[in-house]
Parts: C-alpha cells; structure tokens; sequence
C-alpha cells in the first residue's frame, strides 16, 4: 500500500490526519486515468473466460480485484494511486455489449485510446460525467442505492433486451467501483445520446410536469444551456413528424414506459437534443472521417424504426448522424433522443418526497410520483405538447372528394331519375298498347278469310265487346280474353299463338 492511503487509513481521528486525507486525494485526472485502466483490465481479463450462456447467477457476481501501483502478478503496473476495483456481473455485461455488436477491441479502443472528456451536470444530482473521445459512450458516475438497483434490475434488462434491442432506453455496458486514495467512484458506461459531432442548437431534459421545470438562471449563461419543460413549451411548442416515424416514436416510448413502471421506476427524463438543418455544413467533416459505428441501435433513427434482423447501420458518410428528421414552422430539424436516468425507484424516501411537496404544491405537477401516474403523464405530454403529427394534405383531397361523390350522387340521381321516368311512361305506354292491341286493333290481326267464319250473332258480339273496352283504361284479364278465345275457332288460335 503507498504511503498516501496508509496515513488516511492509520489517522482517520485526528484532525491532521483529515488534512491530510484531503491533501492527498486524486486529482481528476487521476481518477480519470484510474477509470480507464480499471475498465481496460476488467474487459481484457474478461477475454480469457470462455463464452457461455447467461445464468441467473452471474447477474450478482461481484469481482473485485487490488491494483497496486508497482503492479504485481496479475494487476499491470501504472502511475496513478493504488486502488481497487470491482466489477459487477462481467458475464451478463459482455452479453450486453456482444447484442450490441460492440467487439472488445472496440470497446478497449474507445474508452483507453484518448483522455476522457469532463462534461458538465445540468441536473440536480451530483453526478460526474466523461465522455469518450471517439463520441461513442458517456461514463456516469452513480450512487451506492443507484449501483445496487441496477445489478437488481439486470435480469429484467436481460429479457426486455432479449425481446427488443431497439429502445430509448438507456443501454448499459459496464458496471465498475473504483476505490482510489479515500475516493470511492461507481461509475456505469452508457450509450451516447447527444453526439458532439453534432451542434445541438437546443437542448431540453423533459420529465412532463411543471413543478421547478424551468432552467435556473445559471444554466441559462452557459453556452449550451439544458432547458426544461416550461421552457420547451414557450421556445418550440411542438416538434412535427410525419405519421410514420410519429406512429413509430410514440409506440416505442409507450413501450419503454411499460417496462419502466414495471420496475417501479420513475423520475426519468427524456433528454432531447435539436440540430437546425442549414445548407452549410461546419466543422464536423473532420471529425466525421475517422468515426465508424461501433455500436448497433445506438442512434435515434436506429432505436425506433427498422426490423430486429439484418439492421442497417448509420452509413460512414451520413451527415445526419441518425438524427429523426422533424420540421418546426420552417424549419428543418434533426433531432436525437433517449431516456435518461432510470435508475430512481418508487422507494420510501421517494414517497416521503412526494408526500411532502403534494402539502405544499399540487401533487399532480411535482416530478416525483407513483410509477404508473408518472408513465401516463410522460406519454401524455410527448404526445400532446412535444411530438405532434403532420397532417398529410390527401386529408383536404379526401374532403373534395367526397364532396364530389355527393356531386356525383346527387347528379346520377337526377340523372336516373328522368330515366326512372322515362321507364315508367314506356311502361305505361306498352301497357295502353297492350290495351289498345286487345281491344279496337285485335281483330285487325287476323286475315281476312278468317273472318269468313264468323256468324253474324258472333260479329255483333264482338263489336259490343270492342265498344265496352275500348272506353276502358286497364286491361281486364279474367273477363274479354278467355271469353273471345273461347269464341274463336281453330284458325283464329294459331294466329294469336
């Protein structure tokens, strides 16, 4: 052990030893250094385990390991203080990054290759965050209770992951401790929501209510300030799709927000990142040239549309970085998206939370709240206040349309109307030809010989018979023409057949 940890260990009492204590803690750049040898041995040490399933034991492995600076049979030798290292579920977190299709050199290159980036918290928590210098992941530093239910909650990650690698969910890679000259650090690697690749021309972290949603002064003075919802509200208003990525966005979050309640986790954010499209391009063809996707379903675009087999990576040259494309008023926008610490559940200090600020403000509109209320009023204010869909013009043609159909409807109707008419007096008109052709006009069908055969009492007859029905408008069936074919002899038959 070096001599700085053995006088912190051995003085903890006295007040020169706190001194003492607080002289010799690592600088940020040590930690920084410490981080990434501790992630860089944890993965190399990894590769020398066969791979395997997944049991349901590993999901609460703890390993842990002593890193002397001088080194030693195991542990390489560095500059930076001794510390230990422990790391959580190594065999469930290298499945995790395998779905992913991040492969170990990757991984390696891109968390030791570069010094980390410090970046700044606009949040309330006390949490430090680097990012790596290929943009490729954020290393999150978490608290005791944060660590603990993240290892509990891994074997429900597992399954949901196992059923749907596309998600805004945050996507977890490691899980270490670093314990360094009196200074312990947990810190998870997550994915890169925000590339910094891509000027962001706003920023929000939208959590659906209003109570304190507004960024405080000092935020407001920093060059890439973090806004929230009421801000949102009063900047944007709504962020307008089309109705397929709008259909895809809105059932990808109703998704992640049933797995969350489930978890009876609440308090997430979903942090929103705005790029306005310009027709010129700045400072970031440089950058972009060196950069390959390391990491599947690790952009926007990615996580909510496409199917789960053969996925289609961001291509090398796409400047838009997997940005959904989106429109405000005029603008053209690309916008990059994911939800953010989820790693708050429902506990008893969280309802003593919400208990207390409901007897001061109304409950409804304070953050902290049962998971199921806080998923619905999420939903509900992405869905109403954030994303909005854009209405195809076909909905205006759809309306011509069918007024044309009445159109056409009501002029067919008229049209078949005379037609109706028409028929009608056709109608009519065969039946006085039916009339008229048995009544007046019928004998003068038969020839003349027939009539030859007619006595002159049948004559007289049939001229009383042709007068009666000639006043007459209808045919009568039953009464002329049985009783005139019964009066008609053979010959006169074969004419009317």
């Amino acid at each position: 052990m070096s001599a700085s940890s053995s006088i912190i260990s051995s003085g903890r009492g006295s007040r020169a030893s706190k001194v003492a204590k607080d002289h010799k803690k690592p600088t940020p750049d040590a930690l920084k250094g410490a981080i990434q040898l501790a992630i860089g041995y944890a993965v190399g040490n990894l590769s020398s385990k066969p791979d395997r399933d997944v049991l349901m034991q590993d999901f609460s492995v703890v390993e842990s390991v002593f890193l002397p600076s001088e080194g030693s049979n195991l542990t390489p030798a560095h500059h930076f203080p001794d510390f230990r290292l422990k790391t959580y579920a190594p065999l469930a977190f290298r499945y995790f990054r395998e779905l992913f299709g991040i492969k170990p050199d990757d991984y390696l290159y891109s968390i030791c290759n570069e010094p980390l980036i410090e970046l700044s918290n606009p949040g309330a928590s006390s949490s430090w965050f680097y990012l790596t210098g290929d943009d490729e992941f954020i290393i999150k530093t978490v608290q005791l209770k944060e660590a603990e239910f993240l290892q509990k909650l891994l074997p429900g990650y597992y399954m949901n992951l196992n059923q749907n690698p596309r998600t805004l969910l945050p996507k977890f890679y490691g899980l270490y401790c670093i314990q360094c000259g009196g200074v312990t650090l947990r810190v998870v690697v997550m994915n890169n929501v925000l590339p910094r690749a891509m000027n962001m021309n706003y920023k929000y972290d939208l959590k659906g209510s209003s109570y304190k949603r507004r960024a405080s002064r000092k935020e407001r003075t920093k060059s890439s300030p973090t806004f929230k919802d009421l801000d949102f509200q009063e900047m944007h208003g709504g962020l307008c799709f089309d109705a397929e990525t709008h259909s895809a966005l809105m059932r990808t979050l109703q998704r992640d927000c049933r797995v969350l309640e489930s978890f009876k986790i609440m308090d997430y954010s979903l942090l929103l990142g705005i790029h306005v499209l310009d027709h010129k391009v700045s400072g970031r063809e440089s950058r972009r040239d060196s950069r390959k996707q390391k990491v599947l379903y690790s952009t926007a675009l990615e996580s909510i549309r496409g199917t789960m087999k053969d996925p289609e990576p961001v291509a090398d040259d796409d400047d838009t970085l997997g940005g959904i494309p989106a429109k405000h008023k005029d603008e053209n926008l690309l916008i990059f998206l994911g939800i953010i610490d989820i790693l708050q559940s429902y506990r008893f200090i969280k309802k003593v939370e919400h208990s207390w600020k409901s007897l001061l403000h109304d409950g409804d509109t304070v953050s902290v709240h049962r998971p199921n209320f806080y998923a619905d009023r999420f939903l509900k204010f992405m869905g109403s206040v954030v994303f909005r869909r854009i209405h195809p013009l076909r909905k205006a043609s759809s309306k011509r349309k069918k007024n044309s159909f009445n159109a056409v409807k009501s002029a067919s109707q008229e049209l078949l109307c005379p037609q109706k008419q028409n028929g009608e007096k056709k109608k009519a008109q065969s039946m006085d030809n039916l009339d008229v052709c048995s009544s007046s006009e019928q004998p003068d069908l038969l020839p003349k010989s027939a009539v030859t055969f007619k006595s002159t009492e049948e004559e007289e007859r049939l001229d009383s018979s042709e007068h009666r029905r000639g006043s007459s408008s209808t045919l009568a069936l039953d009464d002329p023409l049985p009783s005139h074919s019964r009066s008609l002899s053979v010959p006169e038959l074969d004419v009317y057949l």
